[in-house]
């Protein structure tokens, strides 16, 4: 039902910042939970952080705390993350993901086509 498209991904020096943007269609956007997830070359992806779909609760992997904020806007059907401080090890593709809750637990459903993140040391 929803189509996702990131944007903003580059490469930045250690320290620098980057703001990922992901573009939603389709669907109500305003329904759903939307997380980040990132996958370096020869790894598993792994989760990044996630909002709840009005926006008022986050949570971040330990990685990304203090450095990284997501954030939503409803009424343009996006989701950024911004990323402060960035590491090489921040080097990865990230993807934006609508989010599927069920009474114990909740995974990513639909995902986006992924932004390439390049931080040099």
């Amino acid at each position: 039902q929803v189509q996702l498209v990131e944007s903003g991904g580059g490469m930045v020096h250690a320290g620098g910042s980057l703001r990922l943007s992901c573009a939603a269609s389709g669907g109500t956007f305003s329904f759903y939970d939307m997380a980040w997830f990132r996958q370096g070359s020869g790894k598993e992806r792994e989760f990044v952080a996630v909002i709840s779909a009005a926006g008022g609760i986050t949570h971040y992997a330990d990685s990304a705390k203090g450095r990284f904020t997501i954030s939503r806007d409803n009424a343009q059907s996006t989701v950024t993350l911004q990323m402060n401080s960035l590491k090489p090890e921040d080097t990865a593709i990230y993807y934006c993901t609508t989010v599927t809750v069920r009474s114990s637990s909740w995974s990513p459903d639909v995902w986006g086509q992924g932004t390439q993140v390049t931080v040099s040391s």
